[in-house]
């Protein structure tokens, strides 16, 4: 019988039990990632699809250390003729702090006439960025002629994509969406300092 790794984790391995999504998988990958540093701050963020043959589930877990931004994600792989079992797979980034270029957090107000200092936002994005991943949206290159009915080609934005957590009040729960916007205050207050050494 194999022996279990100590947790060296503890509050990081409570959040992934609440998840409840593969918790010892997930913690044995994070713990190869993390080695002997210290955790920070984490944000673990379960998600199921639904597809029209299927569900399938995805779990995103930033881990913040002193000097890293760990990143893992995990996806089910349903059994189908070519694998006759279920299986998973689960990736991990290490991102040097220095290395983010952008943290990126977009809050969605309800009512927001109505907003105190302090509220909560009802859904955050929160994006990522380090250079690894972009993501290139485009569309027909727009003529000001009106007449002009010309081939004018493609015109684009780029965008980093590195990784992206969207988390809803809605969905996940309003303690949810505090955890998320606690996780990227600190993420982005430790980018700042490190940039500025």
């Amino acid at each position: 019988m194999p022996s279990r790794t100590p947790d060296t984790h503890p509050a990081l391995t409570a959040e992934l039990r609440r998840a409840g999504y593969y918790p010892d998988l997930v913690r044995d990958v994070l713990d190869v990632a993390l080695g002997d540093e210290d955790v920070v701050a984490q944000l673990v963020h379960a998600e199921t699809t639904f597809d029209v043959a299927e569900v399938r589930r995805h779990l995103t877990v930033l881990v913040l250390t002193p000097t890293r931004l760990v990143s893992a994600h995990v996806d089910d792989h349903p059994a189908d003729s070519e694998h006759p079992s279920a299986s998973a797979a689960a990736t991990t980034e290490s991102v040097p702090l220095s290395e983010l270029r952008s943290v990126t957090l977009t809050h969605v107000m309800a009512d927001p006439e109505k907003h105190r200092s302090g509220d909560l936002a009802v859904e955050i994005t929160l994006a990522v960025g380090w250079g690894s991943v972009s993501r290139v949206d485009l569309e027909p290159a727009q003529c000001p002629d009106p007449e002009c009915d010309a081939d004018h080609g493609l015109t684009g934005q780029i965008t980093p994509d590195d990784v992206v957590v969207r988390v809803s009040s809605e969905a996940e729960g309003r303690d949810a969406v505090r955890a998320a916007t606690d996780f990227a205050r600190r993420l982005s207050a430790l980018s700042s300092v490190t940039a500025r050494r």
